[in-house]
């Protein structure tokens, strides 16, 4: 089992910067990537950006392309996300995911989520 406890979401400004963060905890060995993903009201949840454990980065939603950047610390198992002019499209509940699949298997483990509000 993998714990996934994200942190970092809040209020910002059209225009700011967040960086979002997920600590995984549990049987972080097997996993083989971790990512983040979104859901807006309304809509459905959607990816944001996936890095592998090779440090391969995937799945990225065309509109955050170029905000945008993912990383992960190794050494204390937490993956982040830098998310920089943000705007009112942006706003949604972020959820850290991890999986020891790849490709189109599912992920197993989900944090709870994380709010972000992006005010014009």
């Amino acid at each position: 089992q993998v714990q996934l406890v994200e942190s970092g979401g809040g209020l910002v400004q059209a225009g700011g910067s967040l960086r979002l963060s997920c600590v995984a905890s549990g049987s972080t060995s097997s996993i083989n990537r971790m990512g983040w993903f979104r859901q807006a009201s309304g809509k459905q949840r959607e990816s944001v950006a996936v890095l592998s454990t090779s440090g391969v980065v995937t799945d990225v939603t065309n509109s955050m392309r170029g905000r945008l950047g993912i990383s992960r610390d190794k050494a204390t198992n937490t993956l982040y996300l830098q998310m920089s002019r943000l705007n009112a499209e942006d706003t949604g509940v972020y959820y850290c995911a991890a999986s020891t699949g790849r490709g189109a298997q599912p992920y197993e483990f989900w944090g709870q989520g994380t709010q972000v509000t992006v005010s014009s």
